[in-house]
C-alpha cells in the first residue's frame, strides 16, 4: 500500500503533525482543567487543516490521479 503514495507529501505532513500537536494540547488542557487552553489546542487542530490544505493549493500535495484510458470523444455523425 505504500507504493502508491497516499499522504507521502510535505503538504500531508504539515497538516498532520500541527494538527496533532493541537489535539496533544487540547487533550492535556483537558485533563488539567483549562478551559481557554482547551480551546486553543482547538484552534491548532483547525491551523493544521488549513495549513495543509493552503500548501497543497500551493502545489506541495499529491498530483492528482489520472484515468488510465483516455476519455471517449464523440465522433460526428454521418448523415
Amino acid at each position: 500500500m505504500s507504493s502508491s503514495g497516499h499522504g507521502h507529501t510535505p503538504a500531508a505532513w504539515t497538516g498532520v503533525i500541527i494538527s496533532f500537536i493541537g489535539f496533544c494540547v487540547a487533550g492535556a488542557f483537558i485533563v488539567l482543567g483549562n478551559v481557554p487552553g482547551f480551546w486553543a489546542g482547538i484552534v491548532l487542530i483547525g491551523l493544521g487543516a488549513l495549513a495543509g490544505g493552503l500548501m497543497r493549493a500551493a502545489g506541495l500535495g499529491q498530483e492528482p490521479k489520472r484515468s488510465a484510458k483516455p476519455a471517449a470523444q464523440p465522433q460526428p455523425q454521418e448523415g
